[in-house]
């Protein structure tokens, strides 16, 4: 995924079967440890956010109970990054990402 510095990124992650949990978005760069971004789930009015990461750049929505999306806002190069969602899956009682 490749976007120009300035632009607007986006990135969706679907929980399969989990519908009534948050997504968990990270950030990980090339040998650094996964950063929490943010969190958010569908019956939320807006995210929670990870240290270092705000509103005015980072943002979640969903188009349905299972899918969510993450939006990064005015790109810059340190953005550059492994994106993973994760979720809580209550059924398997375990976390899954992907």
């Amino acid at each position: 995924l490749t976007v120009s510095k300035g632009g607007t990124v986006t990135m969706d992650c679907n929980l399969g079967t989990v519908t009534d949990d948050s997504a968990r978005w990270y950030k990980q760069v090339p040998g650094g440890v996964p950063q929490f971004v943010l969190r958010f789930y569908h019956g939320w009015s807006s995210p929670r956010y990870g240290t270092g990461f705000s509103s005015s750049r980072f943002t979640s929505n969903h188009q349905s109970k299972s899918d969510y999306r993450l939006i990064i806002n005015t790109v810059e190069v340190g953005d550059s990054a492994v994106y993973y969602c994760k979720t809580w899956d209550s059924s398997a009682d375990e976390f899954v990402s992907q």
